[in-house]
């Protein structure tokens, strides 16, 4: 980056505000990906850290002028390499914009600037009696506007949907620089074609997220969750088919393989509170009565017993909960170094039993195995091609298409949660038609025609340098 161009960042955000030296600005290139899969970050970058949507504008506005491109740090928690600068960029971290502007308990929404944690908004609706928010995408760490970006979605939304259910407003930064301030506090708006709604989960390549408005919700007092294992992971997803049917509402449904489960809990010194089976479910429950919970448990146990459940356990202690979630959250640390690839696709909820079937089968296929995680009430299936002996397996490019074309057969969709960022650009067009795949691209080039924001990411939309 020209001496010139860091003189006038300098000058909006300030000195202590700007990084160029090349180990400082490298703890902002990467995200969660895996290391043998993730993009190469390019070295030529620098850091601002903007206070306002103004000092963002300023940023944009001198950017869009020298055709300089522009990536976003959130709090790093992606899992598609989005927030990864393949050009010489300019990164534009949120973390000063970090305030909670209101609490409207009135409305029952919450209007936060872009950098929040979810940690953040959390702990504010603490000091609030009785109302909460819902999504949960796992890391809280993750800030709101990255949340906004990547749609983001976790195991509760089963019950309570994903982001996009919950935002009503946002306002961005667009590539010229000018401000928009999209929906508010309205519960209805019909007026025209719903610009939000095109931003949100469009991974910083239309607009930049500089504060948000999400509708927030009375809370649930009393939670408990039911450990059940079975023999086959059809058998536990023929369950929760049965468990949604029944009229009970879930917070959450989570399958993990067995060997995961056991071998989490000894790495956590936590004991894992069923033996038998190779399939478990977590099934996680929230209701406004002590009543309502204790019938949906003995409901859900009816059911898992029809389903030939080998066991199944009330975890209904704070501290039993606890463990439980923290085998199934800590789960990746036991697998990590092992793989080279992680997916997040999903199918319709019915087809679960059948795709998961076929998945194993598929991987098996290949002298090979998997790890199966699940939100699976909802049809989201994590899983992962491993590498061989510390190496990139020569099957893996054909596995990863056999797998996207199993899911395909099922009407899924290659990411559920994750996204596309630049880890699936190539794989999108497996799944989009080229008409669908025209529309995105010209879509791209009317919000951002001279392709500075995010490069590389969703599309290959190429920059005219």
């Amino acid at each position: 980056m020209n001496r010139q161009i860091i003189e006038k960042l300098t000058g909006i955000v300030g000195r202590d505000y700007l990084l160029t030296d090349r180990q400082q600005v490298s703890a902002y290139l990467y995200d969660q990906v895996e290391i043998p899969l993730r993009p190469k970050a390019s070295e030529g970058c620098v850091v601002v850290k903007p206070a306002s949507t103004e000092e963002v504008s300023a940023i944009v506005s001198l950017a869009s002028q020298e055709n300089i491109p522009v990536v976003v740090r959130g709090g790093g928690t992606g899992l598609c390499g989005a927030a990864t600068p393949v050009y010489d960029s300019i990164i534009i971290s949120m973390e000063r914009m970090n305030h909670i502007l209101e609490i409207d308990e009135k409305n029952m929404m919450a209007v936060m600037e872009a950098g929040v944690t979810l940690a953040d908004l959390l702990e504010e609706l603490e000091g609030h009696e009785g109302i909460g928010f819902p999504v949960h995408p796992g890391d809280e760490g993750a800030q709101m506007g990255g949340m906004v970006s990547t749609n983001a979605g976790g195991a509760r939304a089963v019950r309570h949907g994903i982001m996009r259910n919950h935002i009503k407003g946002i306002k961005v930064v667009l590539a010229d620089g000018s401000v928009l301030s999209l929906g508010g506090k309205l519960l209805k708006d019909n007026a025209g074609y719903n610009l939000m709604h095109l931003i949100i989960g469009s991974e910083g390549t239309l607009a930049i997220v500089t504060e948000v408005t999400l509708r927030i919700y009375p809370e649930e007092k009393y939670t408990a969750s039911i450990v059940a294992s079975f023999d086959t992971i059809e058998e536990a997803s023929s369950a929760v088919l049965d468990v949604v049917k029944s009229g009970v509402s879930p917070l959450a449904v989570e399958y993990q393989d067995k060997k995961l489960n056991l071998e989490t809990a000894e790495l956590l010194g936590l004991h894992w509170p069923v033996k038998e089976g190779s399939a478990d479910l977590i099934i996680i429950l929230s209701e406004k009565t002590e009543t309502a919970l204790y019938d949906n448990c003995r409901a859900i146990d009816q059911i898992c017993d029809r389903h030939h459940a080998r066991e199944a356990m009330f975890a209904g202690t704070k501290q039993e909960e606890a463990d439980v979630l923290a085998i199934r959250s800590g789960s990746y640390d036991v697998i990590k170094d092992d793989i080279y690839h992680s997916f997040d696709m999903a199918v319709p909820p019915s087809s679960m039993p059948e795709f998961l079937g076929e998945l194993w089968r598929l991987v098996d296929s290949y002298d090979t195995r998997t790890n199966i995680t699940a939100h699976i009430a909802d049809g989201n299936v994590h899983n992962d091609i491993l590498l061989v002996d510390g190496k990139v397996p020569d099957y893996h490019r054909e596995l990863q298409e056999k797998m996207y074309q199993l899911c395909f057969s099922y009407h899924g969709t290659i990411t559920g949660e994750h996204g596309i960022g630049k880890l699936r650009v190539g794989d999108l067009p497996l799944q989009k038609s080229p008409r669908e795949m025209e529309l995105m691209e010209q879509i791209k080039k009317v919000f951002d025609p001279k392709c500075i924001l995010n490069p590389g990411t969703v599309l290959r939309s190429q920059r005219e340098e």
